[in-house]
């Protein structure tokens, strides 16, 4: 009976802690709530870049003009240090989504600034295009297009 009982209480000390430690190594629920961000497009004026939230780093959403979009379209792509065409960055060409971070060294670019008329990172000067792609200064990279798409009319989700 002693050897039975501790068999017993030992299987179940070993369940709790593979379970604690399972646990642990998921994601926490903070994590979980900004996985996914929906965003009303209505609220964002034409010509303009609003700044969101999403997964503890800045979401640049920018709706695009069309003299923007043309200028974009136009780019020489054998020009850019890291070529992508405007139109592998953008679904719908009028709604421009990055992740706010520079490829340089993590810093926060400062939206309808720069050379280019896109976004300009204060720390060492990179520029990027209203694309977001890198056009001077000294990072290595594009701006991150993350996953999003658009449920329904108005509506971008991210994530």
């Amino acid at each position: 009976m002693v050897v039975g009982g501790g068999v017993v209480t030992g299987l179940y000390t070993a369940k709790s802690i593979v379970t604690q430690f399972v646990s642990s190594m998921s994601a926490s629920a903070d994590v979980l709530a900004l996985a996914k961000i929906e965003i009303k497009l209505g609220d964002i004026p034409e010509g303009k870049s609003i700044t969101f939230k999403w997964r503890g780093k800045p979401l640049f959403v920018k709706h695009r003009t069309d003299e923007e979009i043309e200028t974009e379209l136009n780019v020489d792509i054998g020009s850019l240090r890291d070529p992508e065409a405007d139109s592998a960055r953008c679904e719908n060409p009028k709604w421009l989504v990055v992740v706010g971070v520079c490829t340089h060294l993590g810093c926060v670019p400062i939206a309808d600034a720069g050379d280019f008329g896109g976004y300009y990172c204060p720390c060492h000067g990179s520029h990027y295009d209203s694309s977001g792609r890198i056009r001077k200064g000294p990072a290595p990279l594009n701006l991150e297009v993350p996953a999003y798409s658009f449920p329904e009319e108005g509506v971008l989700l991210v994530g």
